[in-house]
């Protein structure tokens, strides 16, 4: 008699606020905006796995532009700069927000633009993809920081095509109290 009444209890408690937590909890891992981190994670494996050489085309100081071919990348390395510009951690859920991700009627892009809300604390102003039907695409992301010592802004861009990293570019400004404004370019072209 007793087992009678305890196996719906067991069921009750099974579908309690415990399952709620676990659900909340897993919609808290979803990525609530562009997964950039998955993304580069996916870029990183196919290019370590392709060995792509790469032309890189490097500007400083004096503007010169120094070009040079690099054979062997360790991919892991050369995309970690795009890693900051990853705004699905948790702590910046619901700082962002989302402007687009409809096509046009007339148009084969797909734009998402996802802005940094009024008061929010964060380096990454804003973060856009454009997407189009062939499978090509831009991400964007403009980084800044800025300080009574320092201020910094960076322009970060992906470019793919077929799914796969063809072009990335990374501009920037740096200002120190007391020194020269620094500019810098790279644009990398994978082979």
């Amino acid at each position: 008699m007793r087992s009678s009444w305890l196996a719906p209890l067991l069921l009750l408690a099974a579908c309690g606020p415990d399952n709620d937590v676990a659900r909340a909890s897993q919609d808290a891992r979803k990525p609530l905006y562009f997964d950039l981190k998955g993304f580069l994670d996916q870029q990183t494996a196919l290019l370590t796995q392709r060995r792509p050489a790469v032309e890189k085309q490097v500007s400083l100081r004096d503007g010169r532009v120094e070009t040079t071919r690099v054979g062997q990348v360790d991919w892991g390395k050369e995309l970690q700069i795009f890693y900051q510009a990853d705004i699905n951690k948790p702590a910046l859920r619901g700082t962002y927000e989302v402007l687009g991700g409809s096509a046009a009627a007339d148009t084969v892009d797909m734009v998402r633009q996802y802005r940094r809300k009024p008061g929010a604390e964060n380096n990454v102003d804003q973060l856009q993809v454009r997407e189009t039907d062939t499978r090509a695409g831009t991400i964007e992301a403009i980084l800044t920081q800025d300080n009574p010592l320092f201020f910094s802004r960076k322009v970060l861009t992906l470019h793919y095509q077929n799914g796969q990293l063809s072009a990335y570019k990374v501009q920037g400004v740096q200002k120190l109290v007391l020194f020269d404004t620094l500019r810098y370019s790279a644009a990398v072209r994978v082979l």
